[in-house]
């Protein structure tokens, strides 16, 4: 399963999104897609029909976060939402899912990615 995981740069995402995926070996028997990984991605349009889940951190409000999400709904792709508790998101969210959670810290936040992601490969 191939799982695009979206987000904003205006914040540690490093530190706070990626670090605790790679450091839970439970993610290891996925294709994880973490887009700044490396390098900057340059996905075209047809790369998000690739994609069989998409999770996004919706905490931080982003254009190209918006246009990616817009994507994965016009190619059916599962979307699943995240964003801490102390964040409003965009109403413009509720337009492509209503599968939409909140975490309070990292750890939290994996336990909730396990359970998207569980459910999803049923």
């Amino acid at each position: 399963m191939k799982i695009y995981v979206a987000h904003s740069r205006d914040f540690d995402y490093l530190n706070e999104l990626y670090k605790p995926i790679r450091e839970d070996e439970f993610f290891n028997q996925f294709d994880i897609v973490l887009p700044h990984e490396k390098e900057r991605p340059n996905n075209t349009r047809d790369y998000y029909k690739s994609i069989d889940l998409f999770i996004a951190e919706c905490s931080y409000m982003a254009t190209g976060l918006g246009i990616e999400l817009g994507f994965a709904y016009d190619d059916g792709t599962p979307i699943y939402c995240l964003h801490r508790f102390d964040k409003k998101i965009s109403g413009s969210i509720y337009a492509v899912t209503n599968n939409i959670y909140e975490y309070h810290d990292k750890d939290e936040m994996v336990k909730i990615l396990k359970r998207i992601i569980e459910k999803s490969n049923k």
